[in-house]
């Protein structure tokens, strides 16, 4: 990598030009979809796909204010334009329209695309519509509101940029002082992102990813460039104050900072690696971005520092001593902080050797100050998404806003009960039917249920004759408790009670059951998927540390994080203390963020983990000095962990600063963790963890490095 610096540097300078313009591209692919394969709704939908042409999330609903919706030529006049305006979304066809109310007039425009390609056609359906006469006409349902979405996702991410950025750039002056070495970190983000991007892209052609995943890719790209650059060049400086060459100094800083750096990119990509097996395509597309940015990221790292090392040399990451010039000649009296050249007297050595002077008080103030933000995580309550967390100006909102104050929020995504009797059947049979009056008025006693739509014909019977639907619409948005609630007992009570034919089977879709299914097989399979990452963790970090307790104590420490930014979410967010400060009010958290929370953090948060412990172990296996060993590895890599973190936490502050609600719990949920993780749990716990163990640091017993095919760590005597 020395000798071909300027053949790299190349390669990957191709690799952000292209990433960059596939990137471009990439909006139009995204959507997200909450299919849930192998369930009851993901099975009515594929029914209803294929045999009644109306696929969900590919459905429109054209919503009219009117003067009275009793007006049966105006319903005529606007039925007809409706009919017209189809033909603008392929394989699409228009619904009866139906009166909501004394100001109100909807119907559905249903189509078998999915959402991805639907949401595409909404400015041309709502052009197609127009404004009749006498009357004011939105375009809503899930595709639209997605479209309009979009633009203020692209916003929101700009202005976390324009936030973390400066943040960024003011950290590494601080750290590196005026040198031109503040540009590598940027130079590392724009060729990994990029680079991650346009994978994205050519993933995106075959698989629907989430409207998230550039989010995803841009904030965790930059936080590792931060993370990854600053380890490096910090060292890579130490290493020329010694005898020997630049290129001399470059090998010893990629064997040191550049293994925990390849490490450290493994298990972030190992607890991103979780999303990859969720049994969900929303979960799994993230994963690919999620998983995909930590690996570029590796190949960046041992390829594109070095190079640029080699590059930028001696001259290229010299710090310009502003301070030395302005003292001596200058004779300001800028004083001169201890510690800036001797590991000993810096203020982490310090603050290292109070805290194992008295580890036990330390280590109790430490974890109840964890367990107490994390005690409200008993009061977490789960929801497979909603409407009323995002911005209300977009038409599709304001028409979703009129519908539901008209017939209820349930009436744009409700939930759609399957009659299947059977190859061969009849749905139209009196058995059957009588079945179906049953069904439909239990229904209609329900106090969830707003409104019933069925006739034995029309939209509600296929060609075949073999399906019914059923249309039920609640009181409720469709992820809200009440909403799944009625699922439940619509499955495991309703539909039972309607005493159905012999061979004809009946089956519950339509948004609010496949939110049910979602938050279902997603924690169904979760807890698995966290036990091993869980095991592939602490089996990694046994080998990087040559330690057994260590690891153990580095899994339990990240789980105490996670736990406690879980309670933040329920503090901020449902009982909200964050309205005060602009942020919703929800009584429930969007089911992906604990799922992402964990898959994320225990990544990042395992970045400070390895920097610190590598460089521990090093002065370790050099003086077998267990406070020198913890004081001098917090000295040299915490102001690297606390810069690092800075930048991290205004990164994911600019989720904060956006206008949804799904992306505000993401950022609140993950720049409190890494602040937490990288002061009170690092600064804090770790130290006093570590001088509590002793010597029992640095044990690995013979069978276990057999097994890891490592060097053993024997226990070291005291005293020895």
């Amino acid at each position: 990598m020395i000798r071909r610096r300027w053949l790299v540097a190349g390669v990957w300078l191709v690799i952000l030009l292209g990433g960059g313009f596939a990137s471009t591209k990439l909006n139009s692919l995204l959507a997200n979809v909450f299919t849930v394969p192998g369930t009851d709704s993901e099975r009515v939908r594929n029914v209803l796909e294929r045999n009644f042409g109306d696929r969900p999330d590919g459905t429109f609903t054209v919503v009219f204010r009117v003067q009275d919706s009793s007006d049966s030529a105006l319903r005529k006049r606007l039925q007809e334009r409706v009919d017209m305006a189809a033909h603008v979304v392929p394989t699409a066809h228009a619904t009866a329209l139906r009166a909501g109310g004394q100001n109100t007039v909807y119907g559905d425009i249903a189509s078998t695309l999915k959402l991805a390609d639907a949401k595409g056609y909404t400015d041309d359906l709502l052009h197609a519509v127009g404004q009749p006469p006498g009357t004011h006409a939105y375009v809503t349902g899930a595709a639209a509101i997605q479209d309009e979405l979009d633009p203020i996702f692209s916003h929101d991410l700009a202005k976390g940029e324009s936030i973390a950025l400066p943040i960024a750039l003011l950290v590494l002056v601080a750290v590196f002082g005026l040198s031109w070495a503040v540009t590598i970190p940027f130079l590392f983000a724009g060729a990994t992102i990029t680079g991650t991007l346009g994978i994205v892209y050519i993933v995106a052609h075959e698989l629907t990813m989430a409207t998230y995943v550039t989010n995803l890719v841009q904030l965790i790209g930059l936080g590792i460039a931060i993370d990854y650059s600053l380890l490096i060049v910090y060292r890579f400086r130490e290493e020329l104050a010694r005898d020997g060459s630049t290129d001399d100094a470059i090998v010893r800083t990629m064997q040191t900072a550049g293994r925990a750096v390849i490490f450290s990119g493994l298990t972030v990509a190992i607890g991103l690696a979780l999303l990859l097996f969720m049994p969900l395509p929303f979960m799994r597309s993230m994963g690919v971005g999620g998983f995909l940015i930590p690996l570029v990221s590796i190949a960046a790292a041992a390829t594109l520092q070095p190079a640029l090392l080699a590059v930028y040399g001696r001259r290229g990451v010299k710090r310009v001593q502003v301070a030395a010039f302005l003292r001596e000649r200058l004779r300001l009296p800028i004083p001169v902080l201890a510690g800036t050249t001797d590991p000993d007297r810096g203020w982490w050595a310090r603050l290292a050797r109070s805290i194992m002077r008295r580890p036990l008080a330390y280590l109790v103030i430490g974890v109840a100050l964890l367990v107490t933000a994390a005690i409200p995580v008993f009061a977490l309550q789960l929801t497979p998404g909603s409407v009323d967390g995002i911005p209300r100006y977009p038409q599709a909102v304001q028409g979703f806003d009129l519908l539901a104050k008209a017939v209820g929020p349930g009436v744009v995504s409700p939930s759609q009960v399957l009659v299947d009797s059977g190859a061969g059947g009849n749905v139209r049979a009196p058995e059957t039917q009588a079945a179906i009056g049953r069904f439909v008025h239990a229904l209609e006693r329900n106090p969830e249920v707003a409104a019933v739509f069925y006739e034995p014909g029309g939209r509600f019977i296929d060609p075949s004759g073999r399906y019914a639907q059923i249309i039920v619409a609640g009181r409720h948005e469709y992820g809200q408790e009440p909403s799944q609630t009625l699922v439940r007992r619509l499955r495991s009570d309703i539909v039972p009670a309607a005493e159905w034919p012999g061979g004809v089977t009946v089956r519950a879709g339509g948004g609010p059951p496949q939110g049910v299914d979602f938050l279902h097989r997603s924690y169904t399979v979760f807890p698995w998927l966290v036990l091993g990452v869980l095991v592939l963790t602490f089996l990694l970090l046994m080998r990087l540390f040559r330690s057994l307790l260590l690891p153990l104590k580095a899994v339990l420490l990240n789980l105490l994080s996670v736990a406690a930014a879980y309670g933040v979410l329920v503090i901020v967010f449902r009982w909200g203390v964050g309205e005060k400060v602009g942020l919703y009010q929800y009584s429930q958290i969007e089911g992906w963020i604990p799922i992402f929370l964990f898959a994320m953090l225990f990544g990042l948060s395992m970045d400070y983990e390895v920097f610190m412990v590598t460089r521990m172990r090093e002065v370790w296996d050099e003086r077998k000095d267990n406070v020198q060993a913890v004081a001098e590895g917090l000295q040299r890599t915490g102001r690297i962990v606390t810069a690092a973190a800075i930048v991290m936490v205004a990164a994911f502050s600019g989720f904060v600063a956006g206008r949804v609600l799904g992306l505000q719990e993401f950022g609140i949920g993950l720049a409190v963790a890494i602040l937490v993780d990288a002061t009170l749990v690092r600064v804090l716990l770790v130290p006093s963890m570590m001088a509590i163990l002793g010597r029992w640091n640095w044990w690995l017993p013979d069978r276990m490095a057999r097994f890891l095919r490592v060097q053993p760590s024997p226990l070291v005597e005291p005293g020895s």
